[in-house]
């Protein structure tokens, strides 16, 4: 059996990642850069980089061809376009650049250690009504908290 980290790891073969300060001058030098945050509404919601589309990992495949309810006309259409994937910590972009090459998208990479690295490195985020996320609440909402259930069981 395979575990989430190993298949992580076991994509990272295929894939580029890029950090937080390349992205910013990615961004600048490249204004038809593709930022696809790849998590939930819910987490775009709350904070993301402005400019961003998001396209859940969840039906990204989906979104990516023609046809299908969660088509997304733009994403269908950028497969020669620089895309850079983004998620909260650059597990689930990971996944989703992967897929993405798979389906014959040229240029695309995963935003290594994620938004929450994206904050670290003090670059701004909003939220969905387009306000500033303050630095301090982007750091509480990074924090990773875990349920006493969701940990491994001892022994």
């Amino acid at each position: 059996m395979v575990r989430f980290i190993e298949l992580i790891r076991n994509c990272l073969t295929d894939i580029r990642e890029i950090m937080p300060w390349d992205l910013v001058d990615r961004m600048k030098e490249n204004p038809d850069l593709l930022l696809l945050d790849v998590r939930e509404p819910c987490e775009f919601d709350a904070m993301h980089i402005r400019g961003s589309m998001n396209v859940p990992r969840g039906i990204l495949e989906s979104a990516c061809e023609w046809d299908y309810e969660e088509t997304e006309p733009e994403l269908v259409n950028a497969r020669k376009r620089e895309i850079v994937v983004v998620c909260r910590s650059g597990h689930r972009s990971v996944l989703a650049a992967h897929s993405m090459q798979v389906l014959g998208y040229e240029n695309v990479v995963s935003l290594r250690t994620g938004l929450r690295g994206w904050n670290d490195y003090e670059e701004p985020m909003e939220n969905i009504r387009g306000e500033k996320v303050e630095e301090e609440d982007a750091d509480n909402y990074f924090t990773a908290t875990l349920r006493p259930d969701q940990k491994r069981p001892k022994g």
